[in-house]
Parts: structure tokens; C-alpha cells; sequence
């Protein structure tokens, strides 16, 4: 489908549908959040950019522990009510699901989420918590503009770092680590 079906094809839908039938169609370009169909953001080349540089290191450290799985931005996990497409995406071996031919129905252990220009504030800080709520065990909102990563868990004070601090997956996703300075090269 070429983006001026997309776009034909995203004017026919309706402006609410279920979660099921969100899933079963998984619509690319809308997140489904408490009934409505969300468009997303396109992303720009320095979104392109800087998921590259997370994906990247975080993917291999996954990889060569054996930890889990990394997934993208194509990528649908169920929160809930919600049907949501983080940027990138980690869940661990032992909740990764026996059918991996569907979208998520578990939450990711790790959620990274990379700001847009159109996002609010208050947008982000709800599907962070619904995250959260749905049981993802941190969450990495970036910010390209002010150049800092915010660190968030469940029951614990978010943490804010910038260009000299460093990233680690804490107990998440054990032994890694990346400078913030990286992720916006």
C-alpha cells in the first residue's frame, strides 16, 4: 500500500472503533487510546536518527546476554484499554509470549519513547503512566530538543539526564549502559 492509499485508506476509518477490532486491523500510523484512534506523529529523520542509536547498542547488549527481545516502532503492545507503538521496545525471555505472530499482549519490561514536536506534555506523561500502570518496568522518554533522557519506574522519582550522564538498563535490562551524549550523535 503506497502513502496515498494510506492516507484514503486512514480517511475511511472511523473515528472510534473497539480494541479488537483496533488490533485485528492494527492500523499503521494511530495508537487506539480509551476508544479513539490517536494519529502518531511522522516521524522526522532525526527521530529516525536517534531510535538508530538506541536500537543499535541496546539490540546487540540484548542479543549477545540473551536477555530478551528489542522491537520498533511497527510494533503494537497492548496496555490495557490501549493499543500503543513505543519507539523501541524490550521485553524479556522469560515474558516474551509463545505466540509472536500477534501484537503484544504483555506490556514491555522497557518502553522508549522519543518526543515529537506536536507531542504535549500532558500526552506523554499519560501514556507514560499507562505504562506503567500496565505493569512496564521503566520507561525512557527522549527529548531531542533539550538533549536529556527521562528515566521513569514504578513507585520511584523519575530522573532526568543530560549529555555528561549515563544511560543504564538498571535491573531491567541488566549491564546496559550508554552514554546520553550517544544517543544524540
Amino acid at each position: 500500500m503506497n502513502a496515498t492509499e494510506r492516507h484514503h485508506f486512514a480517511q475511511e476509518v472511523p473515528p472510534s472503533m473497539t480494541l479488537d477490532e483496533f488490533l485485528a486491523n492494527d492500523l499503521e500510523g494511530y495508537e487506539y487510546i480509551k476508544g479513539e484512534l490517536v494519529p502518531m506523529s511522522p516521524p522526522v529523520m532525526e527521530h529516525g536518527e536517534i531510535s538508530v542509536n538506541i536500537i543499535l547498542p541496546l539490540g546487540s547488549h540484548v542479543r549477545e546476554n540473551q536477555l530478551g527481545r528489542v522491537y520498533t516502532a511497527e510494533t503494537t503492545f497492548k496496555l490495557g484499554e490501549r493499543a500503543v507503538k513505543p519507539d523501541v521496545a524490550f521485553v524479556s525471555t522469560a515474558r516474551l509470549p509463545a505466540n509472536r505472530r500477534q501484537n503484544s499482549p504483555v506490556p514491555p519490561d522497557l518502553a522508549v519513547e522519543i518526543s515529537s514536536p506536536s507531542d504535549s506534555l500532558m500526552r506523554v506523561s499519560e501514556k507514560v503512566q499507562a505504562y506503567l500502570d500496565a505493569g512496564t518496568q521503566m520507561v525512557w522518554v527522549i527529548d531531542p530538543v533539550l538533549q536529556t533522557v527521562a528515566v521513569y519506574r514504578p513507585d520511584r522519582d523519575f530522573k532526568l539526564l543530560t549529555l555528561g550522564d549515563t544511560l543504564t538498563g538498571e535491573d531491567v535490562v541488566e549491564g546496559f549502559s550508554c552514554p546520553v551524549e550517544q544517543i544524540f550523535e
